[in-house]
């Protein structure tokens, strides 16, 4: 730095930081710190009495352009080293979780039922878990004990009607938003803990549903991303994006866990946002719902997908999804619902009326396919899974712990 002082008789500090120029003009100005007044290289031309002005202000230019660098290569040093510090943190919370991983293996807990010449395959349908979620309203409330035994009871439910069918193979479809966003405001409030350790409790919860499903049946688990669980800010359709997701997350571990099972198995290397699965010979479309299509008009949406397909070669029989928080069954589709059911957003903003449910479906391998909506807004008498432990170990947040909310207040006269 040029050592420039200012000009000011009753100040003469070398504390100062360069103004810009005076309009129109290459005359530069200076800011002194001490007095917080202003000068020009015209003023400190006396202190140099040997330069010229053209020499000063080339000498002043260069000193401006060498600092401009050094300040740049210092932000670039932070940023890098902000960064190295993140990826060392994430590899190293990678590598912890995968040794973690090692040492649980639940293949050990899983069935092989015999193969019988079955006549259906059932599909649950699990969507929009937002497993992390905190609901206190008068008319509806959700956490992770409540989403346990809505879970238990859509397990239970399923069971019934699929045995009723003598049905030995199921697919367990997830279509996203196993946890909720974080990004608004309202959102944040309105979570049970973080969403990293809110993935393990939703792989827990999962995992336990797999278990109880297996004790009957053959399991095929597919998934695709929701946006909620997206990690970064902006939605996208790049593969590489749509994976940076905790709903990729909670499969990867979940397979994990069952590597080596014979009685449920993953479906791997997949589209992570749109996945065709073939159902004795029908194409069901797992989507997560969140296409621009499906916004104003649900019924042109679907018919604008499977125009899609179709031009490729690929006939779509029947197409599954979320995102709304409103169950929907059409003749050629099936919209899930949520297991949350009313939130602030569902009821205030936007002045639906939801309920807690989840759909199943059974697919015939004659012409025919049956789709139920399982109502998990009661949960009195179900026990749910146990998931104490897990809860205690996150120390995740209870509506039990909100102040209870009445939805009309009785005035006595």
């Amino acid at each position: 730095m040029i050592n420039i002082k200012c000009p000011k008789e009753d100040c003469g500090a070398s504390n100062w930081a360069y103004s810009g120029y005076k309009k129109n003009s290459k005359i530069q100005r200076f800011l002194c710190k001490s007095c917080n007044r202003e000068f020009t290289d015209v003023d400190i031309l006396p202190q140099f009495p040997n330069a010229d002005m053209e020499i000063l202000r080339e000498n002043i230019r260069l000193a401006k352009s060498k600092q401009y660098f050094r300040d740049r290569n210092r932000i670039e040093r932070k940023a890098f080293t902000e960064y190295a510090r993140l990826d060392n943190a994430t590899s190293d919370y990678s590598q912890a979780l995968v040794r973690l991983l090692e040492k649980y293996n639940l293949a050990e807990f899983t069935i092989e039922h015999n193969h019988y010449s079955d006549t259906a395959v059932g599909i649950i349908h699990f969507t929009d878990a937002h497993f992390n979620e905190l609901v206190n309203l008068a008319i509806n409330k959700y956490d992770f004990s409540i989403a346990a035994k809505r879970c238990q009871l859509l397990v239970s439910e399923a069971k019934l009607y699929f045995k009723s069918k003598n049905i030995h193979k199921i697919l367990f479809a997830m279509t996203g938003d196993m946890l909720n966003s974080d990004r608004r405001l309202d959102e944040l409030l309105a979570q049970a803990t973080n969403r990293s350790k809110a993935s393990l409790i939703a792989v827990r919860l999962i995992e336990l549903m797999l278990l109880d499903l297996n004790e009957d049946f053959n399991v095929t688990v597919a998934l695709v991303t929701g946006n909620e669980s997206r990690v970064g800010k902006d939605v996208a359709w790049n593969d590489i994006v749509a994976t940076d997701n905790y709903d990729w997350t909670i499969f990867n571990i979940l397979e994990y866990l069952f590597r080596g099972s014979k009685g449920i198995q993953f479906i791997r290397n997949a589209d992570p946002q749109e996945q065709v699965v073939k159902v004795y010979g029908k194409n069901i479309l797992l989507i997560h719902g969140h296409q621009n299509k499906f916004k104003s008009n649900v019924e042109a949406g679907i018919q604008s997908i499977k125009g899609k397909y179709a031009a490729r070669g690929t006939i779509i029989d029947f197409i599954i999804f979320g995102h709304l928080h409103s169950a929907y069954i059409g003749d050629g589709f099936a919209r899930g619902s949520s297991l949350v059911g009313a939130n602030e957003y569902s009821d205030r903003g936007l002045q639906f009326t939801s309920r807690a449910s989840q759909n199943i479906h059974i697919i015939y391998s004659r012409d025919r396919i049956d789709s139920i909506k399982i109502d998990l807004q009661d949960i009195e008498g179900i026990e749910g899974y146990d998931i104490r432990r897990e809860i205690e170990a996150y120390n995740a947040k209870s509506s039990d712990e909100c102040e209870a909310k009445k939805a009309i207040y009785e005035i006595g006269i």
